[in-house]
């Protein structure tokens, strides 16, 4: 089995953060793999500070374990909610992220995949998660 994190991190303004990367298409939620031996929350606080300057002031809450089946049959995904946070400095464009930054949950980027906007959806309206991803 693989395990991922993947966070919602919304601001005090109503935006969410997502990224685009530069080997899979679309806008996404921030995350990773957890490495062998690696907490769960280990794994977040890495992939939000490499994706996104992000530093977690708080603790996420575990929203849902998602089955990511199209992704791996063997593949889960742990979403988090995050609302405090800073952010170090606004994430420049690299080899991995060619874009990020905030977006209004009414506004989100043409891109945004599918997944990531149910999973947006399923947080801010309180509609039970799915169990796929």
């Amino acid at each position: 089995m693989t395990l991922g994190v993947r966070a919602a991190v919304l601001d005090g303004e109503g935006r969410v953060f997502l990224v685009r990367h530069s080997y899979i298409p679309g806008w996404h939620l921030p995350g990773g793999g957890v490495e062998r031996g690696q907490h769960l929350r280990a794994a977040l606080e890495a992939e939000l500070r490499e994706e996104g300057n992000i530093l977690l002031e708080g603790e996420p809450h575990l929203f849902a374990v998602y089955h990511n089946k199209i992704a791996a049959p063997r593949d889960h995904v742990a979403l988090y909610v995050v609302r405090h946070f800073r952010q170090s400095a606004p994430r420049l464009r690299d080899r991995e992220i060619v874009e990020a930054g905030f977006f209004s949950l009414g506004a989100l980027p043409e891109g945004t995949t599918p997944a990531t906007r149910r999973r947006l959806a399923e947080i801010m309206d309180g509609r039970t998660p799915d169990p796929c991803w």
